[in-house]
């Protein structure tokens, strides 16, 4: 549970009249987080204002024994993948994106705190009986596109609403070849699918995962049993026969995609946009870039954003656009942080926020823009409607991989494609 809607579900848990949880719960403190000034500055000042709620929180989870991650320890998927998510396990959460948790495996759905309540007091849980979508994933990525490109792909195939009682598995030999948080951020987004869940099979980038995160003996189980971790051999022969609805990207052929403004589904490749922008009058003014939230903001999304600042700074160029970083929990922050990623970005021109979920949010004080300018921002966020991020209805959003949100923030135009257009450095 994060600390938003965990607060009633504590409370209507109280009156259960149980001693402790009947199954395994955490509370992850992320939502409750400005950013503005900082993470030096935004922290001090987040635990003030909400002192009472984390107290309460901190208070509660003690008491009947509930796993309680304090302000600034992460975001909550981000810590649940790090800590507490294996491959074949089953999880709800009082999030929309709790199918993080499919990047390693795991039947993990978002819920009402209602439903919470229900299953920490030991009742079962039910859902409608979902149909299944099996999307056939061949080739390999290559060059600028990122595993955030094939659910952005999927998001302008499948709609908003193409999810819907539906879970989204994915399957084929392009699988193993992305790593364990990148299938998170793949199947992360498959809530703005409006999937059920979304879910990979177990492979060895999991493993890989779970040996760096100190659960080998998990990764040593999931080999063990294979068999029910991972898709039988008649389903990836004839996918047809067993899923509803099937579906093939082609990683190999896929290029960087970009989606909106104030929509996920409104994708088109980074290539596209350029004349897009001119056609539609999108303002081209891109004023902010942000990196982070739960489907971007691992050792991984970080360390290839700050590649491209590093790239950059090598001939004199920094950021024209505000940049931001929001690390996924201490553990990607301290880790980004000793291998020098978090000093290029801010090099670069970053500021680095809390471990929270920030912006995406809508967890942004703005001191560059007055309500009602038109601008445009672009982020490696997941959800982009009207006013979302920074509460300004006339904020442009767009969403994409972290490489090329730092990638536009350095040419502070809407219109730039990395692929194709070049920046001039101090260097010339």
């Amino acid at each position: 549970m994060q600390d938003a809607t965990a607060q009633m579900a504590l409370l209507q848990f109280m009156s259960a009249g149980v001693p402790q949880t009947a199954v395994p719960s955490s509370v992850h403190c992320d939502h409750l987080l400005l950013g503005r000034f900082g993470s030096d500055k935004d922290l001090p000042i987040a635990l003030e204002a909400n002192h009472e709620v984390f107290e309460f929180l901190g208070s509660v989870s003690n008491k009947y024994g509930v796993g309680f991650w304090k302000p600034g320890s992460g975001i909550i998927h981000q810590v649940v993948l790090e800590n507490y998510a294996f491959p074949g396990g089953m999880m709800i959460g009082t999030d929309s994106h709790t199918p993080n948790a499919g990047g390693l495996g795991m039947v993990a759905v978002g819920v009402g705190g209602s439903d919470a309540v229900d299953v920490m007091a030991g009742f079962p849980w039910e859902v409608k009986y979902p149909k299944l979508v099996g999307v056939k994933l061949t080739g390999k990525l290559n060059g600028w596109t990122s595993p955030k490109d094939v659910i952005l792909k999927l998001l302008g195939i499948m709609t908003v609403k193409g999810g819907t009682n539906k879970i989204v598995e994915y399957f084929g030999e392009g699988v193993a070849s992305l790593s364990c948080t990148g299938k998170g951020t793949i199947t992360n987004m498959g809530a703005e699918l409006g999937a059920t869940t979304s879910v990979f099979p177990f492979d060895e980038s999991m493993a890989r995962y779970l040996s760096a995160t100190n659960r080998a003996a998990l990764a040593d189980l999931a080999r063990k049993y294979k068999h029910l971790v991972t898709a039988d051999a008649e389903v990836e022969k004839d996918p047809a026969k067993y899923y509803d609805e099937v579906i093939e990207i082609d990683l190999s052929t896929l290029e960087p995609h970009i989606v909106g403004p104030h929509t996920p589904d409104l994708a088109r490749p980074i290539s596209a946009l350029k004349a897009e922008v001119k056609a539609k009058g999108y303002s081209n003014n891109l004023t902010s870039a942000l990196i982070g939230s739960c489907t971007n903001s691992s050792y991984e999304d970080i360390s290839r954003a700050a590649d491209v600042a590093n790239q950059a700074l090598s001939h004199g160029v920094k950021t024209k656009s505000n940049l931001f970083i929001s690390p996924g929990s201490e553990q990607v922050f301290e880790t980004v942080k000793r291998d020098g990623f978090l000093a290029t970005l801010e090099e670069a021109g970053g500021v680095v926020l809390t471990n929270s979920c920030g912006p995406c949010i809508g967890q942004w004080k703005r001191d560059d823009i007055k309500d009602g300018t038109k601008n445009s921002i672009v982020t490696s966020f997941n959800r982009n409607f009207r006013g979302r991020n920074d509460s300004n209805a006339e904020t442009e959003s767009f969403i994409t991989s972290p490489e090329l949100t730092v990638a536009m923030g350095l040419a502070g135009r809407l219109d730039f494609d990395p692929l194709h257009d070049e920046l001039t450095g101090a260097d010339g």
